[in-house]
């Protein structure tokens, strides 16, 4: 499996339950296409540099995951027909910075509070 970087913009005008609602449908994809969610980190609504379906401003989320080659095909067929999404963006990490994001997901295990 790949390491893959994607991020989605969505539209700011929808209320922050529908947002979330969306980015759990885009995992949800992920995870029936045998991947796994890394990282979901989400930067929230900003301007957009110009504009983009008649939106000014986006809800930015970015989600680090892997998977096979195939669930990308899925993934990009879905944001295509999904209104929430304005633009997306998925690129596949070298291997370099597969390796680095491993490293640094261990070493925060590591620091994790244990439960006693």
């Amino acid at each position: 499996m790949n390491i893959y970087e994607n991020v989605a913009i969505l539209n700011a005008s929808l209320p922050d339950e529908e947002i979330n609602g969306s980015i759990s449908r885009i995992k949800d994809l992920i995870i029936n296409a045998g991947g796994e969610v890394l990282l979901a980190d989400m930067w929230g609504r900003r301007k957009l540099a110009y504009e983009i379906k008649k939106q000014n401003k986006g809800f930015y989320a970015l989600l680090i995951f892997k998977a096979p080659p195939s669930t990308i095909k899925k993934l990009e067929e879905f944001y295509r027909v999904f209104d929430p999404v304005i633009k997306y963006m998925v690129i596949k990490l070298d291997p370099k910075q597969a390796k680095h994001l491993e490293k640094t997901e261990a070493a925060e295990a590591e620091q994790a509070p244990k439960e006693a």
